[in-house]
C-alpha cells in the first residue's frame, strides 16, 4: 500500500468534520426523522432509552477516524466543491450501497435504509465540504 499522500495534516479540519456529523445526526435523527426512524426500527420514540456516554464516545471516535481517512484520500488541491462531490460519491456508492446489502438480508424496510443511508450521504458530503474548504 502506498504511503498516505499528505505530510501536513489539518487535525482541526478533521475534528470539525467529525463534530459536523454530530450536529447533522442531532438534526437528522431528531426533528427531521426521529419518529419515522423509530417506527421503522420498531422503537417507541416516547419511551426510547437515552444513549450512555460510551455510545457517543464510540460514535465520535468512528466519525473522527472516517474524517481522517477521508481527508487523506482527498487530493491536496481539492476545493470545497471537489470535497463535496467526493463525499457524495463515497456516501452514496460505498456507504449507502453497503448498508443496502445488509438491510436487504436483514429484511429491514426501504424507508429505514433511506433514512440511515441519507444521513451517511449527507455526513460524507459535509466531511468533503469542510475538508476541501480547509485544504
Amino acid at each position: 500500500m502506498p504511503p498516505l499522500p499528505h505530510v501536513d495534516f489539518n487535525w482541526v479540519a478533521a475534528i470539525a468534520a467529525a463534530v459536523s456529523s454530530f450536529v447533522l445526526g442531532g438534526l437528522w435523527y431528531g426533528p427531521l426523522f426521529k419518529r419515522a426512524w423509530c417506527r421503522e426500527a420498531g422503537i417507541d420514540p416516547d419511551t426510547a432509552p437515552r444513549h450512555p456516554a460510551r455510545i457517543f464516545a464510540t460514535a465520535f471516535v468512528c466519525s473522527l477516524l472516517a474524517a481522517v481517512m477521508f481527508a487523506n484520500f482527498l487530493p491536496p488541491t481539492a476545493t470545497a466543491a471537489d470535497g463535496f462531490g467526493a463525499g457524495f460519491v463515497v456516501g452514496l456508492f460505498f456507504v449507502a450501497m453497503s448498508f443496502g446489502i445488509n438491510y436487504a438480508f436483514a429484511q429491514r424496510s426501504l424507508k429505514l435504509w433511506m433514512i440511515d443511508a441519507g444521513y451517511h450521504i449527507a455526513q460524507f458530503c459535509l466531511y468533503g465540504l469542510i475538508l476541501g474548504a480547509w485544504h
